[in-house]
């Protein structure tokens, strides 16, 4: 799986990213991008792509709208959603991204398609492949093109393929068991089974290359076998590991052909030895129908009735277990165990069962949960687990989000009346009349270069002083002694005047600028007032829109949980029947087994009475 975390990887990041060979750095401009790619690294994946796909609708990612969508696509290919991650490719890899990128792209949707068992949309994902991937990545995509032909039969258009990667360093070795495998399928026996050979005596360079050695000895081996060449077929699976994955297969395999050469002291060596191993493998049931076999063909009767006993014995004891575990699956014991014992934050592709649960004969386990089918199976009934967990944690956050909308409802009502009040107060049209006033006395005293009119308050109490004091003077008689007195006067009402007429323009733009903040003030008044009058109008709609709308999503959130909990069931129920399926094919080798056992004693009954001598005979 260590390709799907290049994926994630490489696909969404280096696409999401890169437009070059060398990606520069990228500065996250919008937050909301941001949060989505941190929730990413996070693997958070859902989380990931509800949150931008949120973005994207409310056109929040204005600039990283391609990289978003690529980022989408990327996710969705995560899920296994190739269809519409295809879509996206298409319609924005062809346009935005260099042919690096879009052919890298092309190559992990054609191989997520072929994992998802769809090999002809994995063809058609390879299709759009140009001349711009990584040599090796291009190797790989040798490899992905012959195996998408050999599972459409076309093994010697796949082999025309893998001829050209044999000598590879990196892929020469899988594509040499690929085209080892796709030639003997052709009918070119002699080519496949030489090409296989290279693999079987491969130096042991790595776990993963260890375990194909051994595969491809193993395949040499039965065709051999098949091909009544049992010489041939020892040696092969003689190179079979004891301890490795398929050791139970070869040591099979070797005890028969040591038997095809009426050699059944030598067919005892392995027989033996792997008929002590864990009796859930098919092959220790069949040794132990193997070794009483040899000892009959060695004419140790006795023996060869010892072991047939004691394998209907084992084959009854297993049937026992197979029901025992068949009735635990049908009970769910085995879907909730792996649900415990694999918890997950989120939903998400990648995902992979790594421990088994507590069950009775749990060995049994091992074969159920590899097949592709359970695997595939299993990660969608945790995906509707975490949907339904979301659709009830929905639900409840409507439901307060329908509380708060009540209690906005009624706060609301509470204060309208209270601003309305206040606003009515204020008296926007009385404030204006005064506005306006004030407006055509500036006007006026700037026309009439009228300073009085712009005195301040100490001034004003002078101007009225000396008014008085002209009165007094005009009133008095024309007395020499007052001539000082009016001197003065003259002189104070002057310098008076010069003052008031020196200071006008500055104290006519103060006074504008007094009036334009009037006219700012009363602006943001009337805005005010009719953000109040729209406020009234508006405001119980908007609430009342808000209200359908949680109506509406608490409506289809509704509709779902049903329909995602009989998915669950379903899901569930085809999870156990998938298993029960799997259990019962093994009882019905053990039915089988079983019958083979019966006759074989019956046969040899019938060969002890018929040569008394030999019922008795000594092992070899």
């Amino acid at each position: 799986m260590n390709w799907l975390w290049k994926l994630a990887g490489t696909c969404v990041v280096t696409l999401a990213c890169a437009h070059a060979a060398e990606p520069p750095k990228r500065v996250v401009k919008d937050p909301y991008y941001g949060d989505s790619l941190f929730y990413f690294f996070q693997q958070h994946y859902f989380t990931s792509i509800t949150g931008l796909m949120v973005s994207q609708h409310f056109g929040r990612l204005t600039h990283h709208e391609d990289d978003a969508e690529v980022l989408r696509g990327g996710l969705l290919l995560s899920y296994g959603l190739h269809k519409e991650a295809g879509q996206i490719f298409e319609r924005l890899l062809d346009r935005s991204v260099s042919p690096t990128v879009r052919d890298r792209a092309w190559y992990y949707l054609a191989k997520i398609r072929y994992q998802r068992g769809l090999p002809k949309e994995a063809e058609d994902a390879l299709g759009h492949i140009g001349k711009s991937l990584p040599a090796e990545l291009e190797e790989d995509r040798a490899l992905l093109q012959a195996n998408v032909m050999m599972a459409r039969g076309e093994y010697a258009g796949a082999a025309a393929v893998l001829d050209s990667l044999t000598g590879r360093p990196v892929a020469g070795v899988y594509a040499r068991y690929n085209l080892g495998i796709a030639l003997v399928k052709s009918g070119e026996w002699a080519r496949g089974t030489a090409l296989l050979d290279q693999v079987g005596q491969a130096p042991e360079q790595s776990e993963e290359l260890r375990s194909l050695r051994d595969k491809a000895n193993v395949a040499l081996g039965f065709t051999a076998l098949q091909s009544n060449d049992p010489q041939h077929a020892r040696e092969y699976l003689q190179r079979v590991r004891l301890n490795g994955m398929l050791a139970n297969k070869a040591l099979l395999g070797f005890g028969w052909a040591s038997a095809s050469q009426k050699q059944p002291k030598d067919a005892l060596v392995p027989w033996l030895e792997l008929a002590q191993r864990d009796t859930s493998d098919a092959a220790v049931l069949e040794a132990k129908l193997a070794v009483p076999y040899a000892f009959g063909e060695l004419g140790a009767y006795a023996q060869a009735l010892e072991h047939y006993n004691d394998a209907l014995a084992v084959f009854e004891r297993e049937n026992v277990h197979l029901d025992e575990s068949i009735a635990a699956i049908r009970a769910g014991k085995l879907i909730d165990g792996l649900v415990d014992r694999n918890p997950g934050e989120e939903m998400g592709w990648f995902w992979t069962l790594e421990r088994l649960p507590d069950f009775p004969h749990s060995s049994y386990l091992v074969q159920v949960i590899a097949q592709h089918r359970f695997q595939e199976g299993f990660k969608n009934y945790r995906d509707l687990q975490f949907l339904a967990r979301n659709l009830h944690e929905w639900d409840e956050n409507l439901a307060i989000l329908g509380d708060m909308l009540g209690n906005r409802r009624q706060a609301f009502r509470d204060r309208l009346p209270k601003i309305t009040t206040r606003e009515r107060a204020i008296g926007i049209g009385e404030l204006q009349r005064r506005r306006d006033g004030l407006g055509g006395e500036v006007a006026r005293a700037e026309q009439q270069h009228d300073g009085v009119a712009f005195a301040d308050t100490g001034e004003r109490e002078l101007i009225a002083r000396l008014q008085r004091v002209h009165e007094a003077l005009s009133a008095a008689p024309d007395d020499p002694k007052l001539a000082a007195a009016r001197e003065r006067y003259r002189r104070v009402i002057g310098a008076m005047a010069w003052r008031l007429s020196d200071q006008l323009p500055d104290r006519l733009w103060e006074a504008h600028k007094g009036l334009a903040a009037i006219d700012s003030g009363l602006e943001q008044a009337l805005r005010a007032d009719a953000a109040l009058l729209q406020a009234q109008h508006e405001e119980p709609l908007r609430f009342d829109r808000f209200g359908l709308r949680i109506a509406d999503l608490g409506r289809r959130v509704h509709e779902m949980i049903p329909k995602v909990q009989a998915l669950i069931d379903s899901q569930r129920d085809y999870l156990q029947e998938l298993a029960v399926a799997e259990l019962e094919h093994e009882k019905d080798r053990l039915a089988a087994y079983t019958t083979q056992a019966r006759f074989a004693v019956a046969q040899i009954y019938d060969r002890a009475n018929l040569d008394p001598d030999k019922s008795h005979a000594p092992a070899p």
